[in-house]
């Protein structure tokens, strides 16, 4: 019997380089509640494949930029005690459109009335105490990833499971 995922024709010893990345925080309320690997399994049973992780203190330079939209607004010193309250987990996670899938998975802002099955619909109840952040655009994630990963802390690698994830036309980017 032919192995299917290690045969020549499915490139299984080629970079998919059609793959997106996206920044995933664990925040400090779901990392107090215990949700930390919850959260990724979600994401590592989708497919995505995580190239990235750690556990940081944010810091008011990095609040600062990573919320600059905020900045102005009168929540913002509120949101940045909360942000530096405990550790939070940062990931990269990478997939083919994974902005918006990891966003799907997420859920909306609103825990209460984000849809039942992503992780916001499943544990939230709050507007602000959201548990999770994801990028919400490829520009976001870079922006982002730059903000908390050194380029040697993301990690390039060959997933097995990605000829079951993914057609070869996938990984191809055709």
């Amino acid at each position: 019997m032919r192995n299917y995922c290690l045969s020549k024709e499915n490139n299984l010893g080629i970079f998919i380089s059609n793959m997106e990345q996206t920044v995933v925080l664990v925040k400090p309320d779901a990392l107090q509640r215990g949700l930390t690997g919850e959260i990724i399994q979600r994401f590592d049973r989708k497919g995505l494949k995580l190239v990235g992780i750690k556990m940081l203190i944010m810091t008011d330079s990095i609040l600062d930029e990573w919320y600059a939209h905020h900045k102005d607004k009168s929540f913002f010193p509120k949101l940045k005690d909360f942000m530096e309250w405990t550790p939070i987990v940062a990931m990269v996670w990478e997939g083919l459109d994974a902005i918006p899938t990891v966003r799907k998975i997420v859920g909306i802002t609103k825990g209460r009335e984000a849809e039942a099955g992503s992780i916001r619909g499943d544990y939230g109840m709050s507007g602000s105490q959201n548990l999770i952040h994801a990028s919400d655009s490829p520009d976001a994630a870079k922006k982002e990833r730059k903000l908390i990963f050194k380029d040697s802390e993301i990690f390039k690698y060959q997933s097995a499971s990605e000829c079951l994830i993914y057609t070869k036309e996938e990984r191809e980017g055709k």
